[in-house]
């Protein structure tokens, strides 16, 4: 991508969408540190940090929490993302960039849960004075099965009649290093995929194709991890940008 070349801390960087970001940034001969307890760097502990971040202009937050219980996320949450701004603001970090979800904040409202946490995440970030920019996408074709995983019992997977918008994990990467690359938003920006199906629609499509034989039941009483979506949850705004891949084109 144009523009100068950059020392850019992927926070995440082995992750799924961590991986591809630190491949694009370093392809287009941006100096990268990788950072994540793989390389012996916990934002949550403060581990490895200083010296992470040392002469980093951008930080990337592609990281995750194992705990998808409010009280487990939260902690994790809050406590890395204080920690990558205190340490950012300290290094002279000039845009700190976070992967956040789309609906977080409707999730939050109906539910709490996990995406009680990622929205103090991205609460904390907001009332920072660090220059930001927030991505939302949302749901990785890459994640189908975990949906599937989750929402199994008995060997059935009942799923929420709500729609979805899912997008490409390499698409999700694209989003974030553009938006990474560019100036300091001070806001959300919306990314999705071109297409919007039901939800038990796109999980049927990927179970058939990994010849997997579980039955697919749609139930307007069914939890989305935890949570009671409304029809539209999942959805970005009008003015999200839509990522090109095709579920069609990504599953074949």
């Amino acid at each position: 991508m144009a523009g100068p070349l950059m020392r850019v801390a992927v926070i995440g960087g082995t992750g799924l969408i961590g991986t591809r970001v630190v491949q694009r940034l370093r392809t287009d001969g941006h100096d990268v540190v990788v950072a994540s307890r793989a390389t012996g760097v916990n934002s949550f502990t403060g581990e490895g940090l200083e010296e992470a971040l040392r002469e980093v202009e951008t930080v990337i937050d592609t990281s995750n929490s194992s705990y998808l219980d409010e009280a487990g996320a939260i902690e994790f949450f809050y406590g890395s993302t204080l920690n990558l701004l205190n340490y950012g603001r300290a290094a002279g970090v000039k845009h700190h960039v976070a992967l956040s979800v789309v609906g977080t904040d409707r999730l939050a409202r109906n539910e709490g849960g996990y995406f009680a946490a990622k929205l103090a995440q991205e609460k904390l970030i907001e009332t920072s004075a660090m220059p930001y920019s927030i991505v939302h996408a949302t749901q990785f074709f890459e994640f189908i099965a975990s949906i599937a995983d989750a929402a199994t019992r008995s060997g059935i997977v009942t799923l929420s009649r709500a729609l979805i918008q899912p997008m490409a994990a390499d698409d999700v990467a694209d989003a974030v290093v553009r938006t990474a690359l560019a100036s300091p938003q001070g806001r959300i920006v919306e990314f999705g995929g071109p297409e919007q199906f039901r939800l038990e629609e796109v999980v049927r499509r990927q179970l058939a194709l990994q010849n997997d034989t579980r039955e697919v039941v749609a139930d307007p009483l069914a939890r989305y991890f935890g949570t009671q979506l409304d029809e539209r949850d999942l959805l970005p705004g009008p003015d999200a940008t839509l990522a090109p891949t095709r579920l069609a084109d990504w599953l074949g």
